[in-house]
């Protein structure tokens, strides 16, 4: 019986130690003093300072947020009324072939998805001068497209699992088809909205073959920007980047996790 514990604590282990050691390892390096990767100098913050002085940096981390928000948002309105349309209207023509047709994103290669959408803004710019250049708003179609697929999926599974007993309840009570929904229905389902909100936001934020294909000389996202200089080798400014989104994704995850702790201790 002690071999076998001993045999899994040594499997978590080295798993564990295999996914977070280099993550590990590149925010102990952002605070490296040497500019050569992988030789440790002592301990500065330069980088940092350094890093909040690169205006291309500064300027893709700023257009990619404001892309990853904007497609995550329109992601979760498009993506929940397709999952209530599908799952509430009941059988429609069309319904079979919608259904199939929405998850597709979640299959198709990435690439084959980012060239199919440059061919079609093209002909669309050819035929109706729209739109008049790739940039931002391509990129937020783009990623909005994929972030409804992901949306879908979790919100039907949602809906799927769904006590219809309170709507009806509140139906009885006199509630309209509009009350029903705000008061009743959307609160239940908020918790799956947010993760499609967070899963379509990080999904574009980390994009770089169809932002590749779609973004423009003014809307280059932090992807494509730390792609392109990883070229010429790590820079350490990359390291201090990538510790300060490594701290703040651990913050969330730590505040997430103390109010989801106290929940439950004041439900039990």
């Amino acid at each position: 019986m002690k071999k076998k514990n001993l045999l899994g604590f040594s499997a978590l282990f080295f798993g564990y130690a295999f996914l977070y050691l280099p993550i590990l390892y590149l925010v102990v390096f952002s605070f490296n003093q040497s500019s050569v990767a992988g030789v440790w100098d002592g301990f500065s913050m330069k980088w940092y300072s350094v890093l909040l002085q690169n205006d291309a940096i500064m300027h893709a981390l700023l257009t990619s947020l404001q892309i990853a928000g904007t497609s995550a948002t329109l992601a979760v309105l498009l993506g929940t009324m397709a999952a209530i349309s599908m799952i509430r209207l009941g059988s429609f023509k069309g319904r079979t072939f919608l259904s199939g047709l929405l998850p597709a994103p979640l299959v198709m290669p990435e690439v084959i998805t980012g060239l199919s959408l440059l061919l079609m803004f093209v002909t669309f710019e050819r035929m109706i001068g729209w739109p008049s250049e790739r940039g931002a708003l391509t990129v937020v179609i783009a990623h909005s497209t994929i972030g409804i697929a992901y949306v879908y999926m979790i919100v039907s599974s949602r809906l799927r699992d769904f006590d219809t007993v309170l709507e009806e309840a509140a139906q009885d009570l006199g509630a309209t088809p509009s009350v029903v929904f705000f008061r009743v229905t959307l609160p239940l389902i908020v918790p799956s909205l947010l993760s499609g909100w967070l899963l379509s936001f990080a999904l574009s934020l980390d994009d770089v073959v169809i932002a590749s294909f779609l973004s423009g000389p003014g809307a280059t996202t932090l992807p494509i920007v730390l792609f392109s200089s990883l070229r010429l080798g790590v820079s350490p400014e990359i390291n201090a980047l990538s510790g300060i989104m490594i701290g703040i994704v651990s913050l969330c995850v730590l505040v997430s996790g103390v109010i989801f702790y106290k929940k439950r201790t004041s439900i039990q």
